[in-house]
């Protein structure tokens, strides 16, 4: 059983902003994701590594399951249901998003497109299922879904950006050091971030891939690249989003990029700012990591944060906080690490040239009391309030307005 000391929050108790977190539904077995229904406040769904998404309303978890795909996927370690994200147009559309580790080839990464049923917007019709199907594999060909040579680094997350094209988090491929070299090249969708076009008005269901490639994604027509990549050189971009514009974000992308013995790391993207290369695996954080390699292109883009593996081992990333209910929150980013269950904010302001600037970096896992838990994603609801999952005890707690306790200056994590 090992034990890890944790020390306490910022010094300045002043500067603890006034916050607390609440249960706000348990009894769920290994969840993964906070996802907000965009047609009911009332409504969010959990994602359930095994395979099931759950419903809530109002935070009661109903009996009915949304979808169960528990007999179509590998789940265990880093596979299973992994991601779940709703198009602009979900009213009109009843279409949503799922990624997951196939069972068929076993390992593979899976992107599908799902419906709502028509008579009851809680549960999808599972017979609707269409598999993604991507650019021409120089190994697989043309297949409805990315081959994935090892069990880990399979990212997993979905995201509709601002611009209203879906955005997807693939890891290299695992094992260490990226031994494909996947994220360095630029005929592999593995190590990337990938950019695609569902809007039924320009991919109806007769559409023969799922998805068009947007007419200003960077590689489009660059020789050697599959035309989904959107940006290169990630690790395992577990966790992404974008700085909500409707309650008065900028639109930037922020990533959570899990390092690998050294450095985690925070990347910020511009909106809009495609075409970056992240390093990997040439470098970790701001470190060189595999310098027998060459970059695909420069410049690398460095972390706007990172933190080395005395603090923590694996970051879970979440959300610049839009919500209205802390207001000293506002504009703050907020993140995890995994494997000690620590929580953290920074201010990020921006630069004349776009890029954000990170600053005052608080540690939160003291006055908020945080369980001995996994942090294995975060998530907003329909106001933009934060909530935060705990993977290994079945939770989601929200993030609340309160006097914070007393910052407590050890903790032994079991």
């Amino acid at each position: 059983m090992a034990l890890v000391l944790l020390w306490g929050d910022h010094p300045g108790a002043a500067a603890v902003p006034q916050m607390r977190l609440v249960p706000y539904v348990s009894g769920l077995s290994a969840p993964l994701g906070f996802v907000q229904d965009p047609t009911d406040s009332h409504v969010q769904f959990v994602i359930e590594q095994g395979g099931r998404v759950r419903t809530l309303v109002d935070g009661v978890v109903q009996a009915a399951d949304f979808l169960d795909l528990r007999g179509a996927l590998v789940s265990g370690g880093e596979q299973g249901l992994l991601g779940l994200a709703f198009p602009p147009d979900a009213a009109a559309s009843r279409r949503f998003y799922v990624n997951f580790t196939t069972n068929n080839p076993a390992g593979g990464t899976v992107v599908a497109r799902f419906t709502r049923s028509a008579s009851n917007p809680r549960v999808a019709n599972p017979a609707s299922r269409f598999d993604l199907r991507w650019s021409t594999d120089p190994v697989a060909g043309n297949v409805a879904y990315i081959p994935q040579p090892f069990a880990n680094h399979n990212g997993g997350c979905l995201q509709f950006g601002p611009d209203g094209y879906l955005y997807i988090a693939m890891g290299d491929g695992g094992s260490g050091g990226d031994p494909q070299n996947n994220a360095q090249n630029p005929g592999s969708l593995l190590g990337k971030l990938l950019r695609v076009d569902v809007a039924a008005v320009r991919v109806p269901d007769s559409n023969p891939n799922g998805f068009v490639i947007p007419p200003d994604n960077p590689f489009r027509t660059a020789p050697g690249y599959r035309p989904e990549i959107w940006d290169v050189g990630l690790r395992n971009p577990w966790r992404f989003s974008f700085d909500d514009t409707v309650h008065g974000g900028n639109g930037a992308l922020v990533i959570g990029d899990v390092g690998q013995g050294a450095f985690e790391e925070v990347d910020y993207e511009p909106r809009g700012r495609g075409a970056r290369n992240y390093g990997w695996s040439i470098k970790e954080g701001l470190h060189d990591a595999r310098v027998d390699r060459a970059p695909l292109f420069l410049p690398l883009t460095n972390p706007i944060h990172e933190y080395d593996h005395s603090v923590g081992f694996s970051i879970t990333g979440g959300y610049v906080y839009r919500g209205s209910t802390i207001p000293e929150m506002h504009g703050r980013y907020v993140f995890a690490d995994y494997v000690v269950g620590r929580i953290w904010s920074f201010a990020i302001s921006v630069a004349g040239t776009g890029e954000g600037i990170m600053s005052d970096l608080i540690e939160h896992t003291g006055t908020l009391q945080v369980p001995a838990f996994h942090v294995s994603s975060f998530g907003v609801d329909a106001g933009g309030e934060l909530y935060i999952v705990n993977h290994t005890g079945g939770f989601v707690y929200k993030l609340v307005r309160g006097v914070p306790r007393a910052p407590t200056n050890l903790r032994i994590i079991r």
